[in-house]
């Protein structure tokens, strides 16, 4: 298959915690093009104190990379840009004021419409005072939340009831499909595993850092469908990142 969307990946080179290099950044593209991946967005992080990104900074690092995959000589899946926010005070004022990178949201013609969608991470260990109205408001400021790998969060852990306030301000939850096989420890697997059960989720990604992220990806995606089955693995990874992309 060619179809899968991957709505967060870290492949562009020198900006976060991702791609170490140019040629990974390829390397790491036409791994997942070959995993079955035709559309990848880049989420690069923009998290002050640690990955000091602004929407500008961001638009220029993926604007560097483009010379990088013209030249590459390898297939390689259609790109774009948004971000990983970590939804602490500065990045959430930053994106009320629409200076974030929301997902790239196109009509037929080719135009921007509608409310776009908005990647956010929360802290791991607890999750920040009011961050329902918080969550709310992004949905007032015309942006619909999309919460990055919930099943990693230490909350979740013990109840994932947890999420129900933020599915209620009308949250949409993103699956780390590497969680699936282990990679951030067995809680973390169980909460996925609970989740996919509830069918909680609209949205599954790669989160890939680095090429040598791509076996595990694969394994994942065999995983997932083992788990859930062909239909609900093309819901996860075509149907749900398309409408998030063309609502």
């Amino acid at each position: 298959m060619r179809d899968f969307i991957d709505l967060h990946s870290h492949w562009i080179a020198h900006i976060d915690d991702g791609a170490r290099s140019p040629a990974a950044s390829v390397a790491l593209l036409s791994g997942l093009f070959q995993a079955g991946f035709s559309t990848v967005i880049a989420t690069p992080h923009m998290r002050p104190g640690m990955f000091d990104n602004d929407r500008p900074a961001l638009q220029r690092a993926y604007e560097a990379m483009a010379p990088h995959l013209e030249e590459a000589g390898v297939p390689l899946p259609q790109v774009d840009l948004a971000s990983e926010h970590f939804f602490d005070d500065i990045v959430f004022q930053r994106l009320v004021s629409g200076e974030g990178l929301p997902y790239p949201i196109k009509t037929a013609g080719g135009s921007s419409a509608g409310r776009r969608a908005v990647l956010v991470e929360l802290p791991s260990s607890a999750f920040p005072r009011n961050l329902q109205a918080r969550f709310f408001d992004l949905r007032r400021a015309g942006l619909t939340p999309v919460l990055a790998h919930p099943e990693r969060y230490q909350p979740v852990w013990k109840n994932i009831g947890a999420l129900t306030p933020l599915l209620d301000a009308g949250t949409h939850l993103q699956l780390d499909l590497c969680s699936l096989v282990g990679k951030y420890g067995r809680a973390a697997q169980r909460a996925a595993e609970e989740l996919l059960e509830e069918e909680a989720y609209e949205i599954a990604c790669s989160d890939a850092h680095k090429p040598e992220d791509v076996d595990a990806v694969v394994s994942s995606i065999e995983r997932l469908e083992a788990l859930v089955g062909r239909a609900e693995r093309s819901r996860l990874l075509i149907e749900g990142p398309r409408a998030l992309l063309s609502s």
